[in-house]
């Protein structure tokens, strides 16, 4: 008789295929979840020995309870992350075990997403904090001016390459932000004091130990093995220097993140040009990272009727004289002003099909001024 395999190893077999498609922080997420419920299962109902016998009631809504009365208390992100990383465990498992039920984590057991809030820092407090990294000056800190300047993440600023700045245009330079958290690459628009901040840690960078130059070679930063090691130095950089610059609440390296997208949206940056900035993939982000207050509201109010007390001039039609002249200018100046009246004759019309004749029409006259165009006026 074979020997029916336990739940551990299930799971870890099916971890160990997940493994080969998956990234590994990806799979870290999945197995910590994996010994989680795991544990809670072996501790609560250790009789339960196939994964046939798993059921919703009691042993998923279980667990549910044991989330909430975790300590310390997990937010509910963290719980949500632990039932989509679960569901999608069980869901592969129940395609090779048919009595496996499909339904074991429902979309009713996840908690209400918190309400994420954007969290840029003050004006005065954000100017104190830049004043207090400038004066600080050391890699941490030049690192993290270059983040509240150009609004990139933590991690993205940690993996710039030593040729980051790219000339786009006559005096154009942008930041190569490598692939980051969304697998995208984009440049930056880099201004003067951007480049100033890139030259003072390459200034800083040329004075490092030989050993993280050696490894960090084609990389902005050095570091020694992976890139982790940064971002506790980043961190503790930015709590001092919040701290001395007495900014309220905590502030972490996406604060400068946020303030930068709140600050670009109160300059005139569009939403959509905002997102390409920040690397979002999705409008309803880069709403996240905004902050309007009431000042903004009445700012943009006034200004919109102070636009809309303006009288818009009139676009005026130029139309032809009653005989134009037979020349090639005058039957091109005829065609437009035919094109304009019938644009203007096709808006006024229900009928889809008049519109659609209208069109083509439209499309011939283009045609014929196009080759008119290309007719040389012959010198008197």
């Amino acid at each position: 008789m074979s020997r029916v395999p336990s739940f551990e190893q299930i799971f870890d077999h099916h971890l160990r295929v997940l493994s080969t498609t998956l990234r590994p922080g990806t799979m870290t997420h999945y197995r910590c979840v994996a010994r989680h419920f795991l544990t809670y299962l072996r501790t609560t109902f250790p009789h339960l020995g196939q994964l046939s016998q798993l059921r919703r009631d009691p042993h998923l809504l279980g667990w549910f309870r044991c989330l909430c009365q975790h300590h310390p208390p997990l937010c509910n992100a963290t719980r949500t992350n632990y039932l989509l990383w679960l569901r999608r465990l069980l869901q592969d498992l129940a395609q090779n075990s048919p009595a496996l039920p499909l339904d074991l984590i429902r979309s009713e057991d996840f908690p209400p997403p918190a309400r994420y809030l954007p969290r840029p820092l003050s004006p005065p407090e954000d100017q104190r904090l830049q004043q207090e990294l400038r004066r600080t000056d050391d890699l941490a800190a030049n690192a993290l001016l270059l983040i509240r300047a150009t609004g990139i993440r933590i991690g993205e600023c940690i993996d710039l390459p030593l040729d980051c700045l790219r000339q786009v245009g006559p005096d154009q330079w942008a930041l190569h932000v490598p692939l980051g958290k969304l697998h995208t690459e984009r440049l930056v628009p880099a201004d003067a004091e951007v480049r100033r901040i890139v030259a003072r840690i390459l200034t800083l960078r040329a004075s490092a130990l030989p050993a993280p130059l050696a490894e960090a070679e084609g990389l902005l930063l050095p570091r020694c093995g992976r890139h982790h090691p940064w971002f506790s130095p980043m961190r503790s950089t930015l709590a001092k220097a919040a701290k001395q610059a007495g900014c309220s609440g905590r502030v972490g390296p996406h604060r400068l993140r946020h303030s930068f997208a709140t600050e670009m949206v109160r300059l005139g940056v569009s939403l959509p040009a905002l997102m390409q900035l920040l690397g979002h993939k999705d409008i309803r982000m880069t709403l996240q990272y905004v902050q309007v207050t009431q000042q903004d509201l009445q700012r943009e109010f006034h200004q919109a009727r102070q636009r809309a007390a303006q009288p818009h001039p009139l676009p005026e039609l130029l139309l032809p004289p009653r005989i134009p002249n037979a020349d090639l200018p005058g039957i091109r100046q005829a065609l437009a002003a035919t094109r304009h009246l019938l644009e203007m004759y096709s808006r006024q019309l229900g009928d889809t099909k008049a519109k659609r004749k209208l069109r083509r029409l439209d499309r011939r006259l283009l045609a014929v001024a196009s080759q008119l165009g290309r007719i040389a006026i012959p010198k008197k």
